[in-house]
């Protein structure tokens, strides 16, 4: 993974993390809900980002 996509995730991370302190602190579940998916959405492309990592160390060879 380079660089960019690891700050790219880790700003969808947090960025989704103060939508959803935003909207429980507002009580907008909808806000709240909205942050909790951004989250999601940049742990799956972490978690596929690693995937990719792993396949081209194995195949480095």
């Amino acid at each position: 993974m380079s660089l960019g996509d690891k700050i790219s995730n880790k700003a969808g991370e947090l960025g989704g993390k103060a939508k959803e302190t935003a909207g429980a602190a507002t009580g907008d579940e909808q806000l709240k809900a909205e942050g909790q998916a951004d989250q999601a959405k940049a742990g799956l492309k972490g978690a596929v980002e690693n995937v990719k990592d792993a396949a081209k160390d194995l195949f480095k060879n």
